[in-house]
């Protein structure tokens, strides 16, 4: 069996060491610089003939950290590794996933084409923005889901008065899948917005009184609509709001905005570092999870095993 080697790009080098410690495994040996212009050049320090070989890189701003993946599944392809699996633990791009309006681009299916065609054999990811994005890629792609994490964590809270809620109704399929875990019950904020980030109005269907209320979404970027939410559960008379969002983008006012919100506590994943701390963000590690996914597709064993059924 090839020999398994893990290499990281600069965006996710501390989840990459995590991984690779869970893994049982030294992080490989790759350089990244720079020339005065910002042009990047990527090189492999150690040889990866014949290995099978892991790139760890979610794909968040600034547009370096895709670039660099696209330059080290290169180099592995050039320096004859015999299978590269891309783990992106976010896939950055993923909510342009369909043509809301005339001529734009659907830019999730524009990267799953670059990476293919750069030569990646095969991708990790998780908590997609939508499922359906796994159908972008022609080469197999394994998706990891974040009830692994998130839902052993809010069992030991023990909530008395449980129901999920989803941001929007869009979203309420992840809402509905962590209710099944706990027999609850899910209510919907039904949003409009102006433009991207900007919301319009919002609306609750069902009811929360009473209830400990946990917002479910993939992604938490201003944290504008998961905060707006959490003040409408709260007046209709919810005992108290938390949120889960697997990817911690946190862009713009996001940790002032959720540090003033009704929420008592923001779950969110190290698939994306964060900027700052914040007494309401507790940060759950994946790199358990993405150890044992890298081990089962290197030993061609069933990732559904993964899973919480």
């Amino acid at each position: 069996m090839a020999t398994v080697k893990i290499f990281s790009g600069k965006g996710s080098s501390e989840l990459a060491e995590r991984i690779a410690r869970s893994y049982d495994s030294p992080l490989g040996k790759v350089s990244s610089q720079k020339f005065s212009d910002g042009e990047l050049h990527v090189s492999f320090n150690e040889s990866v003939r014949g290995c099978d070989v892991f790139l760890i890189q979610s794909t968040m701003p600034p547009s370096d950290n895709i670039i660099e993946l696209l330059m080290m599944i290169d180099a592995a392809k050039r320096a004859s590794a015999q299978y590269i699996t891309v783990v992106i633990p976010y896939y950055g791009y993923a909510r342009q996933d369909r043509k809301d309006k005339p001529r734009v681009s659907i830019a999730a299916k524009l990267m799953a084409n670059v990476y293919s065609a750069v030569g990646a054999n095969r991708l990790m990811t998780m908590d997609l923005h939508a499922g359906q994005i796994q159908g972008f890629f022609d080469i197999p792609v394994d998706h990891l889901d974040g009830t692994a994490i998130f839902v052993p964590y809010l069992k030991k809270m023990n909530l008395p008065d449980l129901v999920f809620a989803s941001p929007d109704v869009g979203g309420s399929t992840r809402a509905i899948t962590y209710a099944k875990f706990f027999e609850a019950e899910v209510v919907i904020c039904d949003k409009h917005r102006k433009r991207a980030n900007e919301i319009a109005s919002m609306q609750l269907i069902g009811d929360v009184r009473g209830k400990d209320v946990v917002l479910v979404d993939d992604m938490i970027d201003t944290a504008g609509t998961i905060c707006k939410a959490a003040g409408i559960i709260k007046e209709k008379g919810a005992n108290s709001v938390r949120a889960i969002c697997t990817h911690g983008v946190l862009s713009g006012k996001a940790y002032e905005n959720i540090e003033g919100s009704e929420l008592e506590e923001v779950m969110i994943t190290d698939t994306i570092p964060i900027k700052s701390q914040s007494s309401k963000i507790n940060v759950l590690s994946v790199a358990d999870l993405f150890a044992k996914g890298i081990r089962r597709i290197h030993s061609h064993e069933s990732i559904s095993e993964l899973f919480i059924r």
